[in-house]
């Protein structure tokens, strides 16, 4: 039997996908990423202006490029998406939004709590329930974004963040588990320490308002890092690149760990 060629097992060519937060950072990153591996996308955030920005960008790679303005805390706007695009539903799913807000665990109230599941985890559970129900019989590829945090938590007043991304292992293991024998390949990856838009805000903000504890826990964590630098988010997206295509055809249920070699040391 002949082996397929690298070029061929990385092409995602005549396949769609959906990309969740793909304004900024991470999920900008991998949708140019498969773009450039041909595929078309449904890009999702409640940021139209960036996905606007991101489709521009996808024109170097001359694929069908869709936007939604989703808010995904609402169930009702995600089955109306998947309403939207009924009869050509992507084969490809990647869930990366996901929101990153320090609170002190005594401070945390009903509100906000909700409001943090509802996008990084609820969010992810009604996308994959989607997936699943519409491709019942084709299968397809689910690739969910986690967090160092979920395996090592680090940083101080993000309980609240944590138990959300610990939530997004368990449905990626199970779902795999329960769906993987009907075609559905599902994995997750996990970054740590990458330059997003939103990363670099934050340092210059703890910068700015002198909040010693936080530049504390940064000079922590860059001293634990074993790479020596943060990472970047197309570093991600390789990854995910990876997951998603026919060079992973064995892997399901794994839980890929991006973060330099910090859950190491």
């Amino acid at each position: 039997m002949s082996l397929p060629r690298i070029h061929e097992l990385i092409s995602l060519k005549g396949k769609s996908a959906i990309v969740t937060g793909a304004a900024s950072g991470i999920g900008r990153a991998t949708a140019l990423r498969l773009a450039e591996a041909g595929a078309s996308l449904y890009l999702l955030d409640i940021d139209y202006d960036g996905l606007s920005k991101v489709r521009d960008e996808a024109l170097n790679y001359d694929v069908k490029t869709e936007l939604f303005k989703v808010d995904l805390s609402k169930k009702e706007e995600i089955d109306n998406l998947w309403n939207l695009i009924k009869g050509r539903e992507p084969s490809i799913l990647v869930n990366n939004a996901g929101i990153y807000i320090f609170r002190d665990f005594i401070d945390v109230d009903e509100a906000f709590l909700d409001n943090i599941m509802k996008v990084n985890l609820y969010s992810m559970f009604w996308m994959c329930q989607n997936m699943v129900k519409s491709r019942d019989k084709k299968g397809g590829i689910i690739v969910n974004v986690s967090s160092i945090e979920s395996i090592l938590p680090f940083a101080k007043d993000l309980i609240h963040y944590d138990i959300s991304k610990i939530g997004v292992l368990a449905l990626t293991r199970a779902l795999a588990r329960e769906y993987s024998r009907m075609g559905f390949r599902i994995n997750a990856v996990v970054p740590g320490g990458i330059e997003t838009e939103s990363v670099k805000k934050l340092k210059e903000k703890t910068l700015l308002r002198l909040e010693i504890s936080r530049v504390a826990t940064g000079l922590q964590f860059m001293s634990r890092l074993p790479i020596g630098r943060f990472g970047h988010p197309d570093e991600v997206a390789r990854v995910i690149l990876f997951l998603v295509s026919e060079l992973s055809s064995y892997i399901t249920g794994a839980v890929v760990v991006v973060d330099g070699g910090f859950t190491s040391t």
